[in-house]
């Protein structure tokens, strides 16, 4: 689609009472004004030019341009909307129409956004502004319409009189108009108001002066055309947003036992069947094949959990692939570089980074194995660890199939555990261990008769 967006996020945002510029507040995981930008390339568009103000710096480090060209523009004084959209003027094509977003506005759908710049281009003289009906408009700008209906212009809330507050349609600021026209509206604008203010909400009675239609479109949610001005706001949105991501699962053939306690701050994407329990946080791109289930409050991050593999409650995979029929925790972690092959068992209190582990293996409590490359049924004892960090460098850790190591065993790497060896309990392995081997270094147990235990001193 060929159209420019002018987004406006330089106010500072001082009831959200903190020292983060109030776009960079984050819903689902992603700044507010990320939000509006990802929307704007959804629905085609080739340029946003972004006027930033308070935190400009921080605003400019942390946003990304996702595909579109992204110009900042920056708003040294508030002095009101239209002064904040006459900062960008200067960058605007007079051949491409402009649509007006703001930044701390983040659930606009795209296809409501097309909607409106399809309503404008049937008209390429008029203004299309995005209006919607409150029971309560207090603080708002009304619509005004003359007795055939057609706008007239806009009356922010503390200039109206009794009757104009009593009208229920208001402006949610959104519009798309031409670009040429709007450079000379916007020149024309003054401050002569109650907040000594230059309002763009004034170019509405210009454009109907000068002849011009406004064609107003509605959102299909209300939730859509919500700003953000507290943390109150802030978390009301959240559950808006994430109750609408869970419905959408559920479409999709995901069942949850509770939609109302559910995080997703990323991508998630779901075969058939899979069964997802409550406060589940899903971060990054996470992949659930079909018939997997999670268990109750798992962190999910940057993964993929196998065909009808199970990870029970309080566990954290992250950056790890799971493959089928597997089982994971409760209270496991796994690390960035984790592998389960199929059928492999990771049970409580088992943390595993950068390590492949094998078909058919299990290590069922209280281990920990990083660089490793674990075989087929091989049994991991309670209290396993491979001592892979000699301070300076990581060391690998191999142990072949149908390897049985005890509990309280440690693994200092770079060593190898061949096929069918038996590692006894409470062993230290510092070579390598030959296939077959029974391998065991414990000191040979004493025993002392009528040993006395020391006695504190009166």
């Amino acid at each position: 689609m060929d159209i420019q967006v002018i987004i406006l996020a330089a106010g500072k945002g001082s009831r959200m009472k903190s020292r983060l510029p109030k776009v960079l507040h984050k819903l689902a995981g992603k700044p507010l004004v990320q939000h509006v930008i990802d929307n704007c390339r959804s629905m085609g568009a080739n340029h946003c030019h972004l006027v930033v103000g308070h935190g400009a710096e921080q605003v400019k480090d942390t946003v990304i341009a996702s595909n579109i060209e992204l110009t900042f523009v920056t708003q040294t004084e508030q002095l009101g909307t239209g002064h904040a959209v006459k900062m960008a003027l200067d960058g605007l094509k007079d051949d491409t129409p402009t649509l007006i977003l703001y930044g701390d506005v983040p659930l606009t759908h795209h296809d409501t956004l097309s909607q409106l710049v399809d309503i404008h281009l049937a008209d390429p003289t008029g203004i299309a502004l995005m209006t919607c009906y409150l029971e309560d408009p207090t603080g708002y700008g009304r619509i005004t319409r003359d007795d055939k209906d057609q706008v007239t212009g806009i009356v922010e809330h503390k200039d109206a009189n009794d009757a104009q507050k009593a009208i229920n349609e208001i402006n949610t600021g959104i519009l798309c108009c031409n670009s040429s026209q709007l450079k000379q509206w916007i020149g024309q604008l003054n401050n002569d108001n109650a907040q000594g203010e230059y309002y763009l909400t004034d170019i509405i009675a210009m454009a109907v002066n000068d002849g011009h239609q406004v064609t107003t479109a509605q959102p299909i949610d209300l939730h859509e055309v919500e700003g953000i001005n507290t943390l109150a706001q802030l978390a009301e949105l959240e559950r808006v947003w994430q109750l609408e991501m869970a419905k959408q699962l559920m479409e999709g053939g995901v069942t949850f036992m509770d939609p109302t306690r559910f995080d997703l701050r990323g991508t998630l994407v779901c075969e058939n069947d899979v069964v997802i329990d409550i406060n589940c946080v899903i971060e990054g791109k996470v992949f659930l094949k079909a018939g997997a289930q999670i268990g109750p409050n798992v962190c999910l991050k940057d993964c993929t959990i196998g065909a009808d593999s199970v990870v029970y409650a309080n566990s954290v995979v992250e950056g790890a692939i799971v493959g089928e029929a597997c089982s994971v925790g409760p209270f496991a972690r796994l690390r960035a570089g984790t592998e389960l092959h199929d059928d492999s068992h990771i049970g409580n209190f088992v943390e595993i980074k950068q390590s492949i582990i094998g078909a058919g293996t299990k290590a069922g409590h209280l281990a920990y194995l990083g660089n490793s490359e674990v075989g087929k049924k091989v049994n991991i004892g309670a209290g396993t660890i491979t001592c892979n960090y000699d301070g300076a460098s990581k060391h690998k850790t191999i142990i072949e199939d149908n390897a049985f190591i005890g509990s309280d065993t440690q693994l200092v790497a770079p060593v190898k555990v061949g096929k069918n060896v038996t590692v006894g309990a409470g062993t230290t392995v510092t070579t390598d261990v030959s296939d077959d081997a029974l391998c065991i270094s414990r000191v040979k147990q004493k025993q002392i008769e009528g040993w006395s235990r020391p006695t504190k001193k009166k």
